[in-house]
């Protein structure tokens, strides 16, 4: 049974896609991803990966390796989504490289009984569920032996700085806890130190820290700069040095499995 906080975009997919993708926030989380996945794609050309997408969304991530000939598992918790993704990829000639699953994280074992992947992706999910660290010990099952994690999660200490430095303070003393919710904003951002810990738990490996809008969110216009090439090339630039990989609005952490 779905816990009473897990979260899904069933009935507003044409929202998740205008609000998250095209846009200069999504245009820049493409292109971190992009930079970040370009060995894994350059390997999967060579040879073709089996590759679990957790959360996959309407798929745009994972249909970078549908065309260098992978085998995707798409999996989400709406069908509403699944369905969107069949047909952008059925546009784009890929379909005989997909499998759709509609399922919360906490099924798929059920799922896909002892199956296993060389990559599995897990982006923006963490911060929508109940439990986000007893998600940690199901994505390690998914994973072969010398297998990667691409774990993208929303960064509870920068969500924190920045509201700090736009003088929320009453929100900062709150916890980050708001009366209002808004649908596609995360309201349980994730600390990266106890996801540290819960790798470590489960004997992962961090291989990779990348941090995801390390400039964009602290603009003081945003908005004036959502085509800038300059911005893409400084956030390409310093996005996986100290101390600007840690204050990426998300973080993207490649792990692997020893």
């Amino acid at each position: 049974m779905k816990k009473p906080t897990d979260t899904s975009f069933a009935g507003i997919t044409d929202k998740f896609a205008r609000n998250i993708y095209a846009t200069s926030k999504g245009r820049l989380r493409l292109a971190v991803l992009a930079r970040d996945l370009a060995p894994l794609l350059e390997k999967a050309a060579a040879k073709p990966m089996r590759v679990l997408d957790i959360g996959a969304g309407l798929g745009q991530v994972n249909i970078w390796f549908a065309e260098q000939g992978c085998q995707v598992t798409h999996t989400d918790i709406a069908a509403e989504m699944v369905q969107g993704a069949q047909a952008v990829h059925a546009d784009a000639g890929l379909g005989e490289n997909y499998r759709y699953i509609c399922a919360e994280l906490q099924e798929l074992p059920n799922q896909l009984a002892g199956e296993t992947f060389d990559l599995v992706i897990c982006h923006a999910v963490l911060e929508w569920l109940h439990d986000p660290a007893a998600a940690i010990a199901v994505l390690k099952q998914f994973m072969a032996p010398e297998a990667v994690l691409s774990l993208m999660f929303y960064n509870r200490d920068a969500k924190l700085f920045a509201n700090t430095i736009y003088g929320n303070f009453d929100y900062v003393q709150s916890e980050l806890q708001v009366k209002k919710r808004v649908r596609l904003s995360p309201q349980q951002p994730i600390a990266p130190a106890d996801v540290t810990q819960w790798l470590a738990d489960n004997q992962l490996q961090i291989i990779e820290k990348t941090g995801v809008r390390c400039f964009h969110d602290y603009l003081r216009e945003p908005k004036q700069h959502q085509d800038a090439a300059e911005l893409l090339e400084l956030e390409l630039k310093y996005s996986r040095q100290a101390p600007f990989q840690a204050l990426g609005r998300y973080q993207h952490w490649l792990i692997k499995r020893p």
